[in-house]
C-alpha cells in the first residue's frame, strides 16, 4: 500500500507513519518517509504488514510532534481499507514540544504557603499546588504526585527554563488524563544540595535527605491531605524529580513505600550511589511499585549505563520478594541533562504511572466531564 503525503509546514524534520501495525510507534525507522521536495513525501509498505484495516498517523518522530488540522486541534485517526492500495493525505500543521496549549485547560496554581514551616530541618519553604482545571467546580477526589524542584517546573525566571508542567497538564487535561493535584516543592538554594543528598557526607557535608524525606513524608503530605480533595492511599500517591530531585525521590519510594507506589525519576544522580546502596524497608507482603525511569544519552557516558545498572538492581530486589517493581525506561538518544527534554517526558510518564500504561495521550477520545475515579 502507499501512503502520499503533501505537508503545508514544511521543516527539516523527518516524518514518519505509525499506526495499528507498529504499535503507535511514533518514531519507527522503518516507517520513515521519502521525501520528493519540500512538501511532498511518500511511504510504501508492504500489503503482508498490514491489517484489513489500517488505522494510521504522521508525526515529526514523536506524540510531542504529532500532526495537527488548520485550528491547532489533534486530528482523528485516519481509517482506510488496506484494499484501497493508495491513499493521499494532507497535514495542515504540526504540533512542536506538545504545544498549542488550550487555556481553558490550564491547572489552577496556588501557593499553599509562602514559608511553610519544615518542623524537621527548622526552616521554612515556598510549596506550590497545582490543581485541576475543573477542581473547584467539581466533587472528584484526585491522586497527588509531590515533585522537587518547583522553580524549575513552572513558572518564568528560572536560568535553566522550566517543564512547563503548567502547560503538559493542560494538553492531558483536555485528553482525560488530567485528573492529577501536583505538590511542587521549592529547593533551598542553598541548601539544596544537602536536602536532596540522604546521607552522603562525602557530597554534602551535612546531609539532611533523611529529614527532607520525613518532611514530605509526616508533615506535607497530612496538610495536603487535609485541606485538598485528594485519594489519600498509596496507590494514588507519587513522588519524583530530576538529577538530584530524582535521587531524593527514589529513597523517599524505598524508605515509605506503604506511602508511595509511583516513582517519577527522570536523570537521576546516580553516581552518588554508584554501588546502589539504598536501603529498602522489608514488608512480609511486597508493595508493588511503578518506577517511570528516564535519561538521555547526551547527558554523559555513565546515565544510561548507570540506568541500566539501577534497573538490574532493583530486579534482583524484587526476587527476594521486597519489592514487587513495575519499570517503564525510555532513554532518549537526542537527550541532554536539562528541563526540555524532562519536559517532553512529563507527559508520558504521567500517562503511564497514573492512567493504565496508555502510551500515547493524543490518542484518548476526550472525555472531561465524564472520567471515572
Amino acid at each position: 500500500m502507499k501512503f502520499i503525503l503533501y505537508t503545508e509546514e514544511a521543516d527539516e524534520r523527518p516524518i514518519f507513519i505509525t499506526g495499528n501495525f507498529n504499535i503507535w510507534n511514533p518514531k519507527d525507522l522503518r516507517y520513515q518517509l521519502a521525501q520528493i521536495d519540500q512538501n511532498n513525501y511518500y511511504i510504501e509498505i508492504s500489503d503482508e504488514f498490514l491489517p484489513d484495516i489500517v488505522e494510521f498517523k504522521f508525526t515529526k518522530g514523536g506524540w510531542e510532534n504529532v500532526e495537527l488540522d488548520k485550528y491547532g486541534s489533534i486530528t482523528p485517526n485516519k481509517k482506510v481499507q488496506k484494499s484501497e492500495g493508495s491513499i493521499s493525505h494532507t497535514v495542515e500543521k504540526w504540533r512542536f514540544n506538545w504545544g498549542p496549549f488550550k487555556k481553558e485547560f490550564f491547572p489552577i496554581v496556588e501557593i499553599i504557603s509562602e514559608e511553610f514551616y519544615i518542623p524537621q530541618l527548622e526552616r521554612h519553604r515556598k510549596v506550590w499546588a497545582l490543581l485541576p482545571y475543573d477542581y473547584y467546580v467539581s466533587d472528584k477526589k484526585y491522586p497527588v504526585l509531590y515533585l522537587q524542584d518547583a522553580q524549575n517546573l513552572f513558572n518564568e525566571g528560572s536560568p535553566y527554563g522550566n517543564w512547563e508542567i503548567d502547560k503538559k497538564l493542560s494538553i492531558l487535561a483536555e485528553y482525560g488524563r488530567g485528573d492529577v493535584i501536583i505538590i511542587a516543592i521549592e529547593h533551598g538554594s542553598e541548601e539544596r544540595i544537602k536536602e536532596y543528598i540522604f546521607d552522603n557526607d562525602n557530597v554534602a557535608n551535612g546531609s539532611e535527605g533523611k529529614k527532607y524525606i520525613r518532611f514530605i513524608t509526616d508533615t506535607l503530605k497530612p496538610f495536603v491531605d487535609e485541606h485538598y480533595r485528594t485519594k489519600r492511599d498509596r496507590e494514588n500517591t507519587g513522588i519524583g524529580g530530576s538529577s538530584l530531585g530524582a535521587l531524593i525521590s527514589i529513597y523517599s519510594g524505598f524508605l515509605y513505600p506503604e506511602v508511595y507506589s509511583k516513582l517519577l525519576i527522570f536523570s537521576p544522580s546516580l553516581w552518588v550511589e554508584p554501588n546502589n546502596n539504598f536501603p529498602m524497608m522489608s514488608f512480609r507482603v511486597p508493595f508493588k511499585t511503578k518506577i517511570y525511569l528516564y535519561g538521555g544519552e547526551q547527558e554523559g557516558s555513565k546515565m544510561v549505563k548507570r540506568i541500566q545498572v539501577f534497573e538490574n538492581y532493583l530486579k534482583r530486589w524484587e526476587k527476594k520478594n521486597l519489592f514487587d517493581f513495575e519499570f517503564k525506561t525510555n532513554i532518549n538518544p537526542e537527550g541532554s541533562h536539562n528541563e526540555f527534554y524532562w519536559s517532553q517526558e512529563f507527559p508520558r510518564a504521567i500517562e503511564w504511572l497514573f492512567y493504565n500504561n496508555t502510551e500515547n495521550p493524543v490518542e484518548v477520545t476526550p472525555h472531561q466531564d465524564t472520567i471515572e475515579n
